[in-house]
């Protein structure tokens, strides 16, 4: 069985392992940068790094014993990816600058053309795709963007080669992003303006360096690996907590959130402006111990007033005040509910996913749409993590889908498609437990235009790897080919409990 899985990210690594360590030989990763990495090859901001744990952010079964910190920088995320690819020979399986434009399902020949931008096409069984929701760089929508003179760039396409020392920038974004690259950015420029549109709940993180005591005992002393992942597991989750139940759980977090935000702002006028508005958890949670402090720098201006329009020397709030800058700089996140678009994703009968979902995305357990036979996504919609660690959810996504290609090629169907009654089902379920959480208490990047909550998983990672953990037949429907069972068409077996 030929798979073909979009992407060579943390996802698309994780699903290469899973189907070779199950007999699938002839699998093949497309992806479009120059190399492996996703998210982890393109943020190469300053500063850049994971705010997940390492010994949690990291495959399970691929443990490192000597990062240099908590939250590890982007090059040893990258540097640990690259090791992986090698460790477990999927290097060789990866081909880079392959942008993939389009996947379109064949019904006569029950199989998949997957297109790419320099018109080469590949066939295969399954398609898995693997792009994530972090991978498309987004751009505000302020009147007059293109009016400004002066240098611009997004954090996602840092510009090395622009010097910072000594000039005006302006940084629009307060998200994830800019809250590791502002501080460091403003050691460099001369003034430094940042433009936020709501402030964000904070956490402390000082991530230094591990004491090479610490660092030994990691390596030396058994057992110790695994009770820090289990430690770091119960407070991911406790993080869950607080965000499905605000009024109790969430009221604690608020308070050490609160303390911990009035500790570090002492200037009033920047604390007044930099404060959240919103509930705890209902936008992401920020950690960082430098961020706030930044803020407060003598060259640092925060600015709350939204922006009206840009002008050719920089961005003009709607106050009237024109902010003069030499550089502009866009830390406003990514396309998250774009997901795979707009690659083209053709089903059964012709059927656009653009269309099936128009009114929102949806796939049963985040991985799989109806009509769309053997096409697998990870992660898909709902199952982005506001607590934990989209690796976990990355190896439980691999694992599932995994079963399912072990289901059509143990049976010699030609595919496998989820039960729309069933998809239809599980997402209703999704969306009703997101009642009464403090994710619907505000607007974010979590909800699409509509107001539908597409990127998160309402609920803890343990329920989530419990969900996926063993494949239900009777959830899914075998295909095969015409030939093989003397039908005109592909025929769809009905499966047994």
């Amino acid at each position: 069985m030929r798979v073909i899985i979009v992407g060579a990210g943390f996802g698309g690594i994780a699903a290469a392992i899973e189907l070779r360590r199950h007999g699938f030989d002839d699998v093949t990763l497309l992806e479009a940068a120059p190399e492996l990495g996703g998210t982890w090859h393109y943020n190469t901001y300053p500063g850049s790094a994971c705010d997940v744990p390492s010994h949690f952010y990291s495959y399970s079964y691929a443990q490192r014993r000597d990062w240099s910190r908590l939250c590890s920088p982007q090059p040893e995320i990258l540097d640990y990816l690259r090791g992986i690819a090698a460790d477990f020979d999927i290097q060789r399986r990866i081909v880079t600058g392959a942008k993939v434009t389009a996947c379109e399902w064949d019904d006569a020949a029950c199989q998949w053309t997957v297109r790419t931008e320099d018109g080469t096409e590949r066939t295969a069984a399954a398609v898995v795709l693997a792009t994530g929701q972090l991978n498309q760089p987004a751009m505000p929508r302020i009147d007059g963007l293109d009016q400004f003179t002066g240098h611009t760039f997004h954090s996602a396409r840092w510009d090395h080669d622009y010097d910072l020392r000594g000039k005006r920038v302006a940084v629009i974004g307060t998200g994830a992003s800019a809250v590791q690259f502002v501080p460091e950015i403003a050691k460099q420029a001369a003034q430094l303006t940042v433009f936020q549109r709501s402030g964000n709940w904070f956490l402390p993180r000082r991530n230094r360096a591990y004491p090479a005591v610490l660092k030994a005992l990691f390596q030396l002393v058994p057992g110790l690996q695994e009770a820090r992942r289990q430690f770091l597991f119960r407070y991911m989750e406790s993080i869950t907590a607080a965000i499905r139940h605000p009024s109790t759980v969430g009221w604690l977090g608020r308070l050490r959130a609160a303390v911990f935000m009035r500790w570090q702002l002492r200037d009033r006028e920047v604390r007044r402006k930099a404060w959240p508005d919103y509930t705890f958890g209902c936008k992401r949670v920020l950690f960082s111990s430098a961020f706030l402090p930044a803020l407060q720098r003598k060259n640092v201006e925060l600015v709350n007033e939204p922006i009206a329009r840009m002008t050719p020397d920089g961005p003009e709030t709607a106050d009237g005040i024109r902010h003069v800058v030499d550089c502009v700089i866009y830390g406003t996140g990514f396309k998250t509910n774009d997901f795979m678009f707009p690659m083209e994703i053709t089903g059964t009968a012709g059927r656009s996913l653009r269309e099936v979902w128009a009114a929102g995305a949806h796939a049963h357990l985040g991985i799989t749409v109806p009509g769309f036979p053997s096409m697998f996504i990870l992660y898909g919609p709902n199952t982005n993590t506001s607590g934990g660690s989209i690796i976990f959810y990355l190896e439980a996504q691999a694992g599932y889908l995994r079963q399912a290609l072990c289901r059509a090629r143990d049976t010699g169907a030609a595919a496998i498609d989820v039960r729309a009654e069933v998809e239809a089902a599980s997402d209703r379920e999704v969306q009703a437990r997101f009642a009464g959480t403090a994710w619907t208490q505000c607007d974010s990047w979590y909800r699409d235009g509509a107001g539908r909550i597409v990127a998160n998983w309402p609920g803890y990672m343990r329920e989530y790897a419990q969900l996926t953990r063993t494949l239900a037949p009777a959830q899914y429907q075998l295909i095969h080919r015409a030939e093989e069972t003397d039908q005109p068409e592909p025929v769809r077996a009905e499966q047994s409990t």
